[in-house]
């Protein structure tokens, strides 16, 4: 009877929905016999790894405080007062580092197969999209710690984007939600990571197995036998028809059971490591700190902690557009000719440099100085002979300047961080105003410290600062407000001279009207 009933519901359902007929030609179409292997369960994990991160995403997401002032403390509740909630953080995180590996690999064994070839192009091209964004879910997810290596991991991100030409301050202003670190921030990464970025995922992983049913699992690459757009589908439908198997179950057992031992992976993982962080609270002017980024980001900042300065900028701006460009235009001319990797020494040679590449620089993020360098300490003292002619307010700059340990990045008088330029001529190349605004809203590499310095402290370290120029070098001026100035001392009305009230008339004792506002705006300066 209960089974009746259950029939006449599916009945029901189906009538109004169809899905029966889809899901059924989706379960048996035919691939090549040779595909059912072990090398083509990558995809099929990364997708079951990504339904895992959105399911425990949700259950964060209830409790996460998406606020600068108390993000940091929801994460310790979940940690340490919320039932499980430390395994759950666990999992999501090791099921992020786990679902980047899987696309990765996947992607490799997708190139080192052909399978970016006729007919699949836009297939890839949905692939490397698939892998932006699962980075940029990694990177945001990092960012919502907003511990010290968040905070600091972000400040580099702004940094980076600020260096683009013409619209990089409109980028960092759209990305922080204003010109520094804070609570609109923490909302927009919050924003991304939960809204945005997972709809588009599931949009295209949609999409991307909807082309893989559609054009058909690429087949095993034999050596001899190319693509050629007038004969492929030909042929590919004739091999699936003459050695074709259902994917259900011939195929699929092999993807369950790789995906079921890749979540007990994770879930291993994270019951003997547990999650990360959240580490300190993010403090900008604490910077005696070693912060790193998570692992699969390592090499970018091996990389740029190694790089010569001069080469930073361009190869921030030039390398990734190039990259993503190459990854999405690769099937467009290499559309034909050889799949097999026996047949492809240069695509097997590329994914080994780049393997190598990524494990030693991956290796070296795990102990290399992180940028800023801190074999700069806040004990190195400033000079006796620097201070002696300091007026109080600059000798309390000075203090700032070694409380807040600025010296960690910037050079003075030989002693000091690399990272940021020296300042020993800091006071000729930057006017006071140019100085404040540097200290308030940061710039570069530099963050801000705005909302970490009192006023005070604020016009004492200006003050020192615009003492550091060698003997007998001008400190920089700002060119407007010189003029202003000799301008107003050449046409001062003095009014010392002048007849008291009563003894030489009204006339005599205040100017003409319009001769004072013939002399109110200056005349514009001849070219």
């Amino acid at each position: 009877m209960r089974r009746v009933k259950l029939k006449n519901v599916y009945d029901w359902v189906e009538m109004r929905v169809g899905m029966e007929k889809p899901v059924m030609e989706a379960a048996l179409h035919p691939i090549p016999k040779k595909t059912a292997s072990w090398w083509y369960v990558f995809g099929s994990a990364a997708f079951t790894l990504l339904m895992l991160q959105v399911f425990t995403g949700i259950l964060l997401a209830m409790v996460y405080v998406p606020s600068a002032g108390q993000a940091w403390q929801s994460l310790n509740f979940i940690n340490h007062n919320l039932t499980l909630g430390w395994f759950i953080r666990a999992v999501h995180q090791w099921g992020s580092n786990f679902m980047v590996a899987m696309v990765l690999i996947h992607m490799c064994q997708v190139f080192l197969f052909g399978a970016y070839k006729y007919p699949r192009e836009l297939t890839w091209m949905i692939g490397v999209l698939l892998l932006l964004l699962t980075l940029g879910m990694a990177f945001t997810g990092q960012v919502l710690r907003f511990d010290q290596d968040a905070y600091w991991g972000l400040g580099i991100g702004a940094s980076i984007t600020g260096r683009v030409p013409f619209i990089g301050g409109q980028l960092v202003h759209l990305l922080l939600g204003g010109p520094i670190i804070g609570g609109a921030t923490l909302s927009r990464f919050f924003d991304l990571h939960v809204f945005i970025i997972p709809a588009l995922l599931l949009g295209l992983a949609g999409l991307h197995v909807w082309m893989v049913l559609k054009l058909g699992v690429n087949e095993w690459p034999m050596p001899g036998r190319a693509v050629r757009r007038e004969t492929y589908m030909k042929e590919y439908h004739k091999l699936t028809h003459e050695e074709g198997v259902p994917f259900v179950p011939v195929a699929l057992w092999k993807d369950i059971v790789f995906s079921s031992g890749v979540i007990l992976a994770v879930l291993v993982c994270a019951a003997i490591f547990g999650p990360k962080g959240p580490g300190g609270i993010a403090n900008p002017t604490y910077i005696h700190t070693v912060p790193k980024p998570d692992f699969f980001f390592l090499w970018i900042y091996t990389g740029l902690a190694l790089l010569p300065p001069w080469m930073e900028t361009p190869l921030l701006l030039l390398a990734p557009p190039i990259i993503v460009l190459g990854l999405l235009g690769l099937p467009l001319i290499a559309s034909e000719g050889e799949k097999s990797w026996k047949r492809r020494p240069a695509a097997v040679l590329i994914v080994m440099l780049l393997a190598v590449g990524w494990g030693a620089l991956t290796d070296l993020g795990t102990y290399t100085p992180w940028s800023p360098h801190m074999n700069a300490w806040s004990s190195d003292t400033i000079a006796t002979k620097q201070l002696k002619v300091l007026s109080p307010l600059e000798r309390t700059g000075a203090v700032v300047f070694q409380d807040k340990q600025c010296r960690n990045c910037h050079e003075v008088d030989g002693h000091g961080g690399m990272r940021g330029p020296a300042l020993d001529d800091v006071a000729t190349r930057m006017t006071r105003n140019q100085l404040i605004r540097q200290v308030l809203l940061g710039g570069g590499n530099m963050p801000a410290y705005g909302k970490n310095l009192s006023p005070p402290e604020v016009a004492a370290l200006v003050s020192f600062l615009e003492t550091l120029h060698k003997p007998g070098q001008k400190p920089a001026v700002d060119e407007s407000t010189q003029w202003v100035k000799k301008f107003e001392q050449k046409n001062a009305i003095s009014y010392s001279a002048a007849p008291p009230v009563g003894t030489g008339g009204a006339s005599s004792a205040m100017p003409p009207a319009t001769s004072v506002a013939s002399k109110t705006l200056p005349a514009k300066p001849a070219k």
